[in-house]
């Protein structure tokens, strides 16, 4: 089979509904993550009585029990991310016009990792936006050396939205681009990653010689003048 394609028709393909990933570095971190490490193994021993030795997970209101100034530029810095991320990506779908926006952190908690530890497939609910920080993790190129886990250590998996479609459906050269679904993300300390809440991931299995300390948050953005963009349709 022969596919020709003119000009004008090759204009008229559009790739529809992207999915926004951001990677940032927080230009702060070697100064703030030692601080903030320290505080969440405090309150780790204090409150993970009885916990998993090898995974913990604080509750999500974090920003109402932690008062340091770190965290607080941790938290802006974040801010900022997301508010950029969020007004390139609907870029074509907001009003003309100056729009005042409220974000919001409507969850926020951190999580310690060790021994072969993972955290499974999931999604985020009752908000737009979340996110993940490393604020502390083995080198790549020490997490690399396990002789078991290799180069998936530590790393943060995303899978395409249309992955749970794709079991038993038929693949061929035609949606060959459907066969790549899933990219993984190698951590760093300072890192920090933005993706819409509905995209699955999963923190793989991780073991080094420091505890995998990270950060997470769900966030909405709402418009004081009410969230509604496109008229209802009829009742």
């Amino acid at each position: 089979m022969e596919v020709n394609y003119a000009d004008g028709d090759a204009k008229l393909m559009q790739a529809l509904w992207p999915i926004p990933l951001d990677v940032q570095r927080y230009s702060d971190a070697d100064d703030s993550n030692p601080v903030l490490v320290r505080a969440f193994t405090a309150m780790r021993s204090l409150h993970g009585k009885g916990e998993s030795e090898f995974f913990y997970a604080s509750s999500d209101d974090l920003i109402s029990r932690m008062q340091l100034p770190e965290f607080s530029s941790l938290l802006n810095f974040i801010a900022g991310a997301v508010q950029n991320l969020a007004k390139q990506s609907n870029s074509q779908s907001w009003p003309a016009g100056k729009l005042l926006m409220d974000l919001q952190f409507v969850g926020c908690w951190f999580q310690i990792q060790n021994g072969q530890a993972f955290h499974d497939v999931h999604t985020h609910g009752n908000c737009s936006w979340s996110g993940v920080y490393y604020a502390q993790i083995d080198t790549a190129e020490r997490r690399h050396q396990h002789p078991a886990l290799g180069k998936l250590n530590g790393v943060t998996r995303f899978y395409g939205p249309y992955t749970q479609y794709q079991a038993g459906a038929y693949m061929d050269m035609g949606n060959s681009y459907l066969q790549n679904n899933s990219i993984d993300i190698q951590p760093e300390e300072g890192m920090l990653v933005l993706f819409p809440s509905y995209l699955p991931h999963k923190a793989m299995a991780y073991e080094g010689d420091k505890d995998r300390i990270i950060v997470s948050f769900n966030v909405q953005i709402n418009s004081r003048s009410g969230n509604q963009i496109h008229p209802y349709a009829g009742a």
